[in-house]
């Protein structure tokens, strides 16, 4: 069986948010891939449920280091 190469690092209900953090995560060499329900994606983006929720998974061999940067990121709010 094929074995996932990326591990959700964490779940945000901005897509903006999403869009920083995997900006802040790449320029330390970390690997994103972004994951939102498409109807959450419009120029009004909705939040009902899990609609507007994105999760962010970074390579499983970076998890640990992706982690302490998260906690960094989630600080300077």
């Amino acid at each position: 069986m094929n074995k996932m190469k990326y591990e959700l690092l964490t779940e945000l209900t901005s897509r903006l948010e999403a869009d920083l953090l995997e900006s802040y995560l790449e320029a330390n060499g970390i690997d994103v891939e972004l994951f939102q329900e498409s109807i959450g994606q419009n120029i009004y983006p909705v939040t009902i449920d899990m609609l507007g929720h994105v999760q962010v998974f970074v390579p499983k061999d970076k998890l640990k280091q992706a982690q302490k940067l998260l906690e960094n990121f989630t600080a300077q709010e």
